[in-house]
């Protein structure tokens, strides 16, 4: 039997206490309050950022902001999951939310259009994690940068068929 707090700040309710019972039990109430608090902003919404997307959710952090300014591709439509059929020439974000809110509705799922490039520094700061997918070198460096002065983890990562890599910091 997990213990749990109600309404307080950090508590947790009774309905995440059911949600992520499996979770409390292998990593306990406290990781758990500290990854229900966490906001996470999300780079680049092709197949590994469907999926980062996915567990992000379903681990039930607090918000996740999918950031894609690319259209649906037909790739996309056969190697992302939460895009649907019909979907072509969207934003890869925007077509992506509803199936990704769906996977947990007491996760606040938002979809961002914009250009990870053209986004200010102060833009960042409202995160507590940034997980890029999809960006350049020269990106990831500079959003590495803005988060590393700023105290904010960071995760970079991508896959090229059988090929990948994943960075922290």
């Amino acid at each position: 039997m997990v213990e749990k707090e109600e309404g307080g700040p950090g508590g947790i309710s009774e309905e995440e206490a059911a949600q992520y019972d499996r979770q409390i039990r292998l990593w306990g109430l406290e990781a758990q309050k500290r990854l229900r608090a966490s906001r996470v902003l999300l780079v680049g919404m092709k197949g590994l950022g469907a999926e980062v997307a996915k567990n992000l959710i379903l681990a039930g952090v607090k918000g996740l902001t999918m950031l894609d300014h690319q259209q649906v591709s037909q790739e996309d439509t056969r190697a992302q999951f939460l895009i649907p059929g019909g979907s072509l020439g969207r934003n890869r974000a925007e077509a992506s939310l509803e199936r990704a809110q769906n996977l947990n509705p007491m996760v606040d799922v938002k979809a961002d259009a914009g250009n990870v490039d053209t986004k200010p520094e102060e833009f960042f700061t409202q995160f507590d994690a940034v997980c890029l997918t999809c960006c350049s070198r020269d990106v990831m460096v500079k959003i590495n940068h803005i988060c590393h002065k700023n105290s904010i983890k960071f995760f970079a990562g991508d896959v090229f068929g059988y090929h990948g890599y994943m960075f922290a910091d």
